[in-house]
């Protein structure tokens, strides 16, 4: 005869619920049960950012949920004892993938094409499709403010690496090793996949508040930017008015991708794969001769990459390494690197605003950082404030989509020195 209350207790000792409210508390310190409790409360907290406060939903919804699944214990979805035995050079299973497919979980098979940067590269590919860089061939000029946008990389970089003089404040680890300092860094570059790329490979561990913080601060450039471009320039300079570009010819769209490919990918290999990816991407649009290529790398293509870069990122928030005051130092550093690109921006803008007197308004160059085409947009409704004859947009996408180029470039750099 079936023991019903056997039956129901062996469900209840099986299942999640009890896992946490055993592992609440473990000698006195918060255990695992409480970690997944508070990872499962922030999740819900970012799919609140993404639905209703809209915050780069694409991402975010995905990042929470994956966030989600891996947090609800029990689940086998994604095990971050096996990518720790990956990283570990002592370990039998360094850089097997085999250890990861005999005992991975669903999640621990989306997170492999993270680890192998398949995915961020084939995101790159569907922003080149996405890309005209034709008004930054009609202004070449503009790729120096793509330049200087890249500023706050390496500020929150160096100050990254300055934490660890606060180490044993309060009692707490607040330093970071070089190849993590460079992974914050590149918040700066306000670019979610180059983030995600060059975090991936230098500090996987922080990959999960590493992409939060970029996409959050990526939405939130409406509200970041402004107050620095009104603090930064004088009414009479977002005034200015700029004189229309020239036409670009289908020759140097075509040529353009080509020569940055080659260029970029023999100073930097590291960025081989970012910049080919983004380069190809643009040069299947720009043919006219790859319709299908191109419709597919736009949308089909960028959409399911999307949905397994996001999930697949969000798995690597677990409570473990989530909820350590070094995440809370990942997001003061991060609008920190985000203020002082867009600073850097406007700063190349109003020096070159001067060189050319008076013909440059300054605003174009915070629109450097590589969110495309939230800032252009932002400097654009900036001017119009001041100026509502004013029309920047077309002038601001130069300097926006050399950020893209400038981002990637740094990321291989930082790639370079700590990889």
């Amino acid at each position: 005869m079936i023991n019903i209350g056997e039956v129901l207790l062996n469900l209840w000792e099986s299942s999640g619920f009890s896992y946490i409210f055993q592992n609440l508390i473990t000698d006195g310190s918060m255990g695992m049960g409480a970690q997944n409790l508070i990872m499962l409360i922030i999740a819900c907290v970012l799919l609140y950012l993404g639905i209703v406060k809209k915050f780069e939903p694409l991402l975010m919804c995905g990042i929470a949920f994956g966030c989600l699944l891996t947090n609800l214990p029990m689940g086998g979805l994604y095990h971050n004892e096996l990518w720790q035995a990956f990283m570990d050079p002592n370990n039998a299973a360094y850089h097997s993938y085999g250890a990861i497919l005999r005992e991975g979980g669903l999640l621990d098979f989306f997170y492999i094409g993270v680890k192998t940067s398949i995915y961020p590269c084939l995101i790159f590919m569907g922003v080149g499709a996405m890309t005209d860089f034709g008004p930054l061939l009609s202004n070449p000029k503009s790729l120096l403010l793509g330049a200087a946008a890249q500023l706050g990389v390496f500020v929150a970089f160096f100050g990254a690496v300055a934490m660890n003089l606060m180490n044993g404040f309060l009692g707490v680890d607040w330093g970071f090793t070089g190849p993590e300092a460079a992974s914050i860094g590149i918040i700066g570059g306000a670019d979610g996949p180059t983030a995600i790329f060059l975090t991936s490979q230098l500090a996987p561990h922080l990959l999960g508040a590493i992409a939060v913080a970029a996409y959050s601060y990526m939405a939130l450039i409406p509200m970041i930017q402004p107050p620095i471009m009104n603090l930064m320039t004088t009414p009479e300079q977002r005034k200015i008015k700029m004189v229309q570009t020239r036409p670009v010819s289908k020759a140097e769209k075509i040529i353009f991708p080509i020569l940055v490919t080659v260029f970029v990918a023999l100073l930097l290999p590291d960025t081989a794969a970012l910049i080919g990816c983004l380069m190809f991407g643009n040069l299947a649009k720009e043919t006219g001769l790859t319709d299908r290529l191109s419709d597919t790398m736009q949308n089909a293509l960028m959409n399911i990459v999307t949905i397994l870069l996001s999930t697949s990122v969000g798995a690597t928030m677990v409570g473990t390494t989530f909820l350590t005051a070094q995440t809370l130092s990942i997001v003061v550093l991060g609008v920190v690197a985000f203020g002082i690109s867009t600073a850097g921006g406007l700063l190349g803008g109003l020096v070159m605003c001067k060189l050319t007197k008076g013909k440059v308004n300054p605003l174009i160059g915070s629109a450097g950082v590589s969110a495309v085409p939230m800032a252009a947009r932002v400097a654009n409704t900036v001017g119009q404030k001041n100026n509502p004859s004013n029309f920047l947009l077309m002038h601001a996408m130069g300097p926006n989509v050399a950020g893209v180029i400038g981002s990637a470039i740094a990321a291989g750099f930082l790639l370079s020195v700590f990889g």
